[in-house]
């Protein structure tokens, strides 16, 4: 259940932004249905504002805070990560309210300085581990979150409420606005694992902290505010920050020059389904979003890498894929083979070789050689594989 209003609770309100302008995340991510830079107010005593947002939407951001504490003031920004697209517009913030301190990170203050010119000093207040800010009725309570996915990340959680502010971890693709027809793991996947996986271990480290904390709702950076059932989405992220299988299935990723490698990349799928296989994901490489490939490699156990020998190396795309799994410490899955080859096949071998730091990861001992076009030999191979992959 998710939660899109301008109330979170009675105290904590909603006011980031919507983005329908951008077309890629980051410059790289496709985000077809718009992107979401979230802000909360809390109001208590001291009222204390979390986070920025992009720099396109600072006057809507100020207008959303005004709005919503109205003649009052805010005592504190409150800055758990410094990723442009949450601090554009602390500068801004700080001249409209001149008597308001910043609580973040000592890191983030450094980061503030590379930014703006300055780091604020006379109005700083440096949040670390265990630190508390009593607001009045809601205290936060910061954890440290380092390398999740930046040095300077710091979260909060507040205890009289019990909202988690999450940073960027928790967070999802797609505007606040428009519904995801495909609901929130989808997303949250193809983001976690685009932008923080190679950070799994940090992240592991973050959710151990949390393990004792009673949590009800999740503010992320992105994405929806989470309420309801949070151990659900709590338990994503220990799938994924620990690198576990989520789902069973085979992922067959591939490039084709000519269609003769796609051909028999259909075949294997066929074979797959034939003998039993729940799910084929079957993804082309060249034409497919990057990032929905990585997600998907992630998300199964089986992975099967299609490609042609090219330049006696592997083709361009599939080199590329395989490095960001390897950026991403890609592991405990089980990886199998198909090449193709004019007349010396031979990207099967440097594919695995790719894989030789790799951790936990088992090569199959069946593979499918292709000289140009598939044959009843290469069907026998895949049936073999097949097999060694289903058992």
């Amino acid at each position: 259940m998710f939660s899109y209003e301008m109330k979170v609770t009675d105290s904590v309100k909603y006011v980031g932004v919507n983005d329908h302008e951008i077309d890629l995340f980051e410059g790289q991510f496709e985000v077809p249905l718009g992107m979401a830079y979230n802000s909360y107010v809390i109001m208590d005593e001291q009222i204390a504002v979390m986070d920025s947002v992009d720099q396109n939407f600072g006057e809507q951001w100020l207008k959303n805070i005004a709005e919503t504490i109205g003649d009052k003031q805010p005592a504190y920004l409150v800055v758990h990560h410094m990723e442009m697209d949450h601090s554009a517009n602390i500068k801004l913030f700080m001249e409209k309210y001149p008597a308001a301190k910043i609580v973040s990170s000592k890191m983030a203050f450094t980061m503030m300085k590379n930014f703006f010119g300055t780091d604020f000093a006379d109005r700083q207040v440096v949040a670390g581990e265990g630190t508390k800010l009593e607001l009045g009725a809601h205290t936060l309570n910061f954890v440290t979150a380092a390398n999740v996915h930046w040095p300077e990340v710091i979260m909060s959680y507040e205890s009289s409420e019990k909202v988690l502010f999450s940073a960027d971890a928790f967070g999802k693709f797609g505007a606040n606005d428009v519904e995801d027809p495909e609901g929130w793991a989808c997303e949250a996947r193809r983001y976690y694992f685009g932008i923080v996986g190679k950070f799994g271990a940090n992240a592991q480290a973050v959710l151990a902290k949390l393990s004792d904390i009673s949590v009800e709702k999740i503010c992320a950076l992105h994405g929806p505010t989470i309420v309801g059932n949070v151990e659900e989405y709590l338990n994503y992220y220990k799938i994924w920050t620990n690198y576990d299988v989520e789902s069973e299935g085979v992922m067959i990723a591939y490039t084709s020059v000519y269609g003769n490698t796609k051909q028999a990349v259909e075949k294997l799928a066929e074979i797959l389904k034939a003998k039993g296989c729940k799910k084929v994901v079957v993804s082309d490489l060249a034409r497919e979003d990057t990032y929905e490939c990585i997600e998907n490699a992630f998300r199964y156990g089986k992975l099967v890498l299609a490609t042609t020998t090219y330049n006696t190396g592997v083709f361009p795309k599939m080199r590329e894929f395989i490095d960001h799994l390897l950026e991403r410490n890609y592991q405990k899955r089980t990886i199998a083979f198909m090449e193709n080859g004019s007349w010396a096949p031979a990207a099967a071998k440097n594919m695995a070789t790719m894989f030789d730091a790799a951790k936990d990861i088992t090569i199959a001992q069946n593979k499918v050689s292709i000289k140009i076009a598939m044959k009843d030999d290469n069907i026998a191979q895949m049936e073999k594989l097949a097999d060694e992959l289903l058992a």
